[in-house]
């Protein structure tokens, strides 16, 4: 199904020279690593439980008018290679066309080699549409012209995309004052997908701006129904959205930060510090770590009582360059990693909730890779025997979401836990065509169980690594988060 004839606006004398390297044999370098793919987790679902998708537009079943609107628009991954290669912003973010766009991106792809883009680029383009090609500027007109007469068909609306990759749930991240309309939508409507929604509720507890963060109290409390006039009012509205979420599906939280803070309790008066910046009152860091650490502790108790499982992505530094968050705003592609000190308080806060057994399933995700290690050991400090892998290291994230990247996170995690009870891959993605994320992760996998098996390593156990290969693609997940 997904080998599509080529298009009949691609002509073959533009693109016969450069076939694509992406074989049935790609990132597998055994026979058995093949084996472990195309027999046992080629097939299997995709459970994507974070991404950024529009709800809105899997809800309404959308159909893109062109390649650059679906593949380029809001992918802070292209843009920075883009602006590395040197090319003007007007082809980035700016006013330049979709196509003039597109054939800056296909004039950027031969210089992104080595770089995982190479590899998406390319998977997408042949899994989606059939296109065997390499694309560059030689072929970016014909490429451009051939992908927007099949997105044009029903068979890449939003909905068929994600059937296309056999996606059999998609969690997007929202806010606790999201109406989730369309998910309620999706949900009527009975769609084949299952969409749920994700408790974000970082601008709950984001006191660094006192007049940005009131107008969100206000907009929050209007879609809590209730006042919020101070701190109890601030998590009587908070308990309320995660009912909300829980009624409609949602059996998970996520959350974005620097590092998880931790404070002796009673250092500061939470109620005092909350009104103070209702007040338009500055708070000092301290003040506004421990404000953090205290609403994200009370957040964390409502999830154990739903029964939730709670994500922690660690280590983002964040809007790093002032001229341009000014100019395009966040999320554009202008923050890396930072190098945080995690251990300690994120042991001390993980401890605080299950002195009380009030620690619910956790994933962490890191985005330096020095602290591997340290968050492979830290999930066995409190895998306590009540679900099997309760607390987990969450996959490569981010900038660690690429071959090399998910093999460290993968060997840490073997080495330090049971690779055989994780979770798996996800996208955090915002693109509707990047599921073929998953197939790259699923190819890394087998061939880094296989490598060990081609060693001596691990025993030619086709039937049980084969379970276990289709575990982590979908069982683990499927069980781990329950979805109704």
């Amino acid at each position: 199904m997904l080998q599509k004839k080529l298009n009949t606006h691609m002509t073959h004398s533009a693109l016969s020279s450069s076939k694509t390297f992406i074989t049935d044999q790609f990132l597998l370098q055994s026979d058995f690593a093949a084996t472990l793919y195309h027999d046992y987790a080629k097939e299997m679902p995709i459970i994507d439980y974070h991404c950024h998708l529009s709800p809105e537009a899997l809800a309404s079943n959308k159909k893109f008018s062109t390649i650059s609107d679906i593949w380029l628009a809001g992918d802070h991954y292209k843009w920075r290679a883009m602006r590395t290669l040197g090319i003007n912003e007007k082809y980035i973010t700016g006013e330049a066309s979709d196509q003039e766009k597109f054939d800056k991106w296909a004039f950027t792809v031969p210089y992104t080699m080595r770089n995982p883009l190479y590899h998406w680029t390319h998977l997408e383009l042949l899994r989606y549409f059939g296109i065997d090609e390499l694309l560059s500027e030689r072929n970016a007109a014909e490429v451009y012209s051939a992908t927007n007469a099949q997105l044009s068909q029903d068979a890449f609306s939003t909905q068929s995309l994600l059937n296309q990759m056999k996606v059999e749930t998609v969690c997007t991240t929202d806010d606790p004052a999201d109406d989730l309309e369309h998910h309620i939508l999706a949900a009527k409507n009975n769609m084949s997908i299952g969409l749920f929604p994700t408790f974000r509720p970082d601008k709950s507890f984001a006191v660094e701006n006192p007049a940005v963060y009131k107008a969100y109290i206000e907009k929050l409390g209007h879609a809590a129904g209730t006042s919020i006039s101070n701190y109890d009012d601030l998590l009587t509205a908070l308990s309320n959205r995660v009912d909300f979420f829980h009624l409609h599906g949602g059996r998970l939280a996520d959350h974005g930060l620097e590092k998880l803070f931790y404070f002796p309790s009673g250092k500061y008066n939470v109620h005092t510090l909350f009104d103070q910046v209702l007040q338009g009152k500055s708070l000092n860091t301290d003040q506004i770590g421990y404000f953090k650490y205290e609403t994200l502790l009370a957040l964390c108790k409502m999830y154990h009582a739903k029964g939730w499982a709670q994500q922690f992505h660690l280590g983002g530094l964040r809007n790093t360059n002032e001229r341009m968050l000014t100019k395009l705003g966040p999320d554009t592609g202008f923050d890396s990693m930072g190098d945080y000190s995690q251990a300690e308080s994120l042991s001390k806060f993980l401890n605080e909730l299950d002195k009380s057994d009030q620690l619910c399933k956790t994933i962490l995700y890191n985005l330096n890779p020095r602290d591997n290690e340290v968050m492979a050991t830290m999930t066995g400090n409190f895998n306590d025997g009540s679900y099997r892998g309760k607390v987990q290291f969450g996959s490569g994230w981010w900038f660690l979401d690429q071959k090399d990247g998910m093999e460290k996170q993968m060997n840490a995690l073997s080495n330090m836990g049971l690779l055989s009870c994780f979770v798996g891959m996800l996208t955090d993605s915002r693109s509707f065509l990047s599921f073929p994320r998953h197939e790259y992760f699923r190819r890394t996998l087998c061939n880094l169980i296989a490598r060990d098996v081609v060693n001596g390593e691990l025993p030619a156990d086709e039937q049980w690594l084969g379970k276990m290969v289709q575990d982590i693609c979908y069982n683990n997940a499927k069980s781990y988060f329950n979805f109704q």
